[in-house]
């Protein structure tokens, strides 16, 4: 098939980019997105101006620039370039320049009018990375302030189309139909004993042995495709095994992706990194294991945590696309078509899992620190943004009202995260020395080996020349000397000052050994973390801990660390500590040398507030949950009707009740009424329904009372506890006679919101649940009432219950 899918819908697209502000261009894989539409912008000359296409990985930024400029007969750098970190092949001349998504958010921040700029292209935007997030945003605020006649082009196979259609109402929308060539489906389920590379490795076998074409096989991560590569062992010498992920060097990246040798095939065993804007040549079968490896950032630790998961849907669909691009393809998926359709249609977009240090630091340069639903896809949770504010503080990077210091203002144009932007301007204010080994630090930091967890044993390495990225650290510290203004020189490294410098970085990740020559440590943030007990590090008191990741156990892994020789002596605290001994059931007070949690010295006082006995029982209520704390019916009752009234009510301004928000506030609500409040026993006192009362505010709590009663009244004069439970319907257990005349159930929350009522017999036992009396009265309730008139003959059974009058008496005593 010679003409590509994209080709049927190119006028309508050309079209849209001339005269619309924001196009949205949804095509299957292979349709010609990323490769041909970009040929035909340049050469039909839609815009007067360049051309900046967003691409989300450095791989595939460099192979589609070379594709392009081979397609025009020209070398890269002339009509179409592209810079990546540390590599820039661009001239005067390049109309179409193809970056990484961290590229263009710095080249919106030194300019931010994009001058010359006509068109931003963001391609695969599915894969919702954050800095895409981020660089559409400033886009967008770009066109309503400044750039009327900036247009902007969105692009992808899987579009969460109703979030677009929201953030861009005014965008044309385009959908290419179809595909290149037709895929084969096929369902090879593992079971749950079944080991993935084993299941992999004989899929693989069996495809080689009984089909033609190159295979490309999805796998979760680099430990995944080793496994697999090991158990393949030595194929035929037609067939050629390539691995492909992220930390290879780009010479290994390329063997992956150029097309085998005439007469032979291969097999690529690759990450979710192969999933977008990658053509690999010859591939004619995929296999999917349907698993994925990310990173997701724990906000309690402030540690990132690497998890394996199910992919989502669309990434599924993106996968399968790779088989279809060239000839009529086959995709074997490792799992049932139930178990997929079972997974979320999108994957989570990376700005609500990760670490937004780096983003924020982005806003405050920006100018606008609010992610406003009106240039963001999804807003992160004011947690997150907290957490990210508040690291930048400890860096020094803001001030105490958020405000960007000088240090921030320099951090931000050197283009490399947070914490390391604070290491290299704090060093440089230093010493030319500290500086040096900061931006040695940087690059081996920056590309790690994975054959070493010791920074120090890592700058040995490149400094004999054999570190697993001897060129690219190399080139990293080249363009930190350019970035920060300082004339090359050899490579310096410091041993006895790369602790200092790496503190600057990572304040809260200084680690104590819990025990001398162990393999466990403290950091200074109050997490455990671990070091393999044979590595060296295992011999140093105090580490630097630059990379950790959580694992399965309550423990981090320590991944990259280095030894800390002499502690800073700006980081180290001296103050009277106070906590609840549960052994002891009493107050400890101690006065404490430390760093963070830390502990250097100890020794006991006496000298102690009251503040500070109030504010240790609610660091213990914070340790261990809401349950140390003395809940009364009534307590638990309110607690429950304003967990009630935020679901049903959501229009009002109720305060946050859940578990996690009453703890993260417990010095608004339960703190006022701690006043000489210093041991559990009095804590236990506190009255709960008062100080909820209290948070809950006047206005709302007269609100409560009429929208979300406590009781009901009852047609006898009586009343009722009606009992509210967070995400079920309320409830009420009364006699049946007692709501005879009732015409329809009892109805809360402004009328939104049915009473389930429990119709209890004369001895009080259930007959009836119903939340619509009326149909009740009306229908079964005379079985009901056939049944009860025999066994309780003395009470009353009336036809007509809707209007007859209710009763708490037997009929003798309604007589008498």
């Amino acid at each position: 098939m010679s003409q590509l899918p994209i080709e049927s819908v190119l006028p309508e697209l050309l079209s849209g980019v001339r005269l619309k502000q924001q196009v949205v261009l949804k095509a299957e894989p292979g349709a010609g997105k990323s490769t041909h539409l970009p040929l035909q912008l340049v050469k039909q000359n839609v815009v007067s101006g360049k051309i900046i296409m967003l691409e989300p990985r450095r791989l595939a930024a460099r192979n589609i620039a070379h594709y392009l400029a081979s397609q025009l007969g020209e070398k890269v750098g002339e009509t179409v370039g592209y810079r990546v970190r540390g590599e820039t092949k661009a001239s005067k001349h390049t109309r179409l320049e193809v970056v990484t998504e961290g590229i263009l958010t710095r080249m919106i921040q030194s300019d931010p009018e994009l001058d010359g700029v006509s068109l931003v292209i963001f391609d695969e935007f599915h894969e919702r990375s954050i800095h895409a997030d981020t660089s559409l945003s400033f886009c967008l605020e770009i066109q309503e302030a400044l750039r009327e006649d900036l247009t902007l082009l969105v692009m992808s196979a899987t579009l969460d189309e109703s979030a677009l259609t929201r953030l861009l109402p005014e965008a044309a929308y385009i959908e290419s139909e179809g595909r290149g060539y037709p895929i084969e489906y096929r369902y090879a389920p593992m079971s749950v004993n079944d080991r993935l590379a084993t299941s992999v490795t004989k899929q693989i076998q069996s495809l080689l042995a009984n089909e033609s074409g190159s295979i490309l096989v999805f796998l979760p991560g680099a430990e995944a495709i080793n496994q697999v590569k090991e158990n393949l062992g030595e194929l035929d010498s037609n067939t050629d095994v390539h691995p492909l992920y992220g930390q290879l060097n780009f010479s290994e990246q390329q063997k992956a992706i150029s097309p085998p040798e005439q007469g032979k095939r291969k097999v690529v065993l690759a990450t979710n990194i192969a999933e977008t804007s990658l053509t690999i040549e010859g591939i004619r079968i995929v296999v999917d294991s349907g698993l994925k490896r990310f990173a997701s950032f724990q906000l309690k630790t402030g540690i990132t945590k690497l998890e394996q998961q199910r992919i989502a849907q669309s990434s599924a669909h993106q996968r399968a696309g790779r088989a279809g691009r060239l000839e009529a393809g086959i995709c074997v998926r490792l799992y049932s078509e139930q178990q997929l359709l079972q997974q979320p249609k999108i994957p989570t977009p990376e700005i609500l899992r990760t670490d937004l240090s780096s983003v924020m630091l982005e806003m405050l340069q920006w100018g606008n620190s609010e992610f406003s639903p009106q240039h963001w896809l999804d807003v992160p949770t004011q947690s997150s943004i907290s957490a990210a504010t508040d690291l930048l503080t400890q860096l020094g990077l803001t001030d105490a009202e958020s405000k960007l210091t000088e240090l921030g203002i320099q951090a931000q144009s050197l283009g490399t995260d947070p914490r390391m932007a604070a290491m290299l301007l704090k060093a440089r204010q230093e010493s030319g020395e500290h500086l040096s080994t900061a931006m040695a630090m940087v690059a081996l930091i920056e590309e790690p080996e994975r054959s070493s967890d010791s920074l120090i044993h890592s700058a040995q390495r490149f400094k004999d020349g054999r570190h697993q990225h001897q060129h690219k650290v190399k080139t990293r510290i080249s363009a930190l000397n350019t970035r920060l203004g300082v004339q090359p020189a050899a490579f310096k490294f410091d041993e006895l000052l790369s602790g200092t410098c790496l503190c600057w970085a990572f304040p809260d990740r200084i680690a104590k050994q819990r025990s001398a020559g162990g393999e466990n440590y403290l950091l200074a943030n109050g997490h455990g973390a671990q070091v393999d007990l044979l590595s060296s590090l295992s011999q140093n008191e105090f580490l630097v801990v630059v990379d950790l990741m959580k694992g399965r156990n309550s423990d981090s892994k320590i991944h990259f660390a280095c030894p800390l020789d002499s502690l800073p002596e700006h980081l180290i605290k001296q103050g009277v500590f106070v906590y609840w001994d549960d052994q002891k059931g009493e107050l400890i007070a101690e006065a404490r040398t430390s760093i963070g949690a830390i502990v250097l010295e100890a020794k006991p006082t006496k000298e102690i507030t009251e503040e500070q006995k109030s504010q240790a029982l609610l660091n213990h209520i914070k340790l261990n949950g809401l349950d140390v704390l003395c809940w009364s019916d009534k307590g638990s009752g309110l607690l429950n009707r304003i967990r009630c009234a935020r679901e049903w009510l959501s229009e009002e301004s109720w305060p946050d009740v859940s578990d996690s928000g009453l703890v993260e506030n417990l010095d608004k609500w339960l703190l006022p009424f701690m006043n000489g409040v210093s041991n559990m026993k009095a804590l236990k006192k506190v009255d709960m329904y008062q100080a909820l009362n209290a948070y809950l505010g006047w206005p709302l709590n007269q609100s409560i009372d009429e929208w979300l009663p406590e009781r009901y009244p009852l047609p006898t004069g009586q009343t009722r506890e009606i009992c509210y439970q967070e995400g079920k319907p309320p409830h009420l257990s009364a006699r049946v006679q007692e709501v005879f005349g009732e015409q329809a159930s009892p109805r809360i929350a402004k009328g939104k919101i049915a009473v389930t009522l429990e119709l209890l017999s004369p001895a009080r036992r259930p007959i009836q649940i119903t939340q619509d009396l009326a149909a009740f009265w009306q229908g079964s309730y005379h079985e009901v009432k056939k049944e009860m008139k025999g066994r309780y003959p003395k009470h009353p059974w009336p036809d007509d219950p809707a209007n007859h009058e209710a009763t708490t008496k037997t009929k003798r005593q309604l007589n008498s």
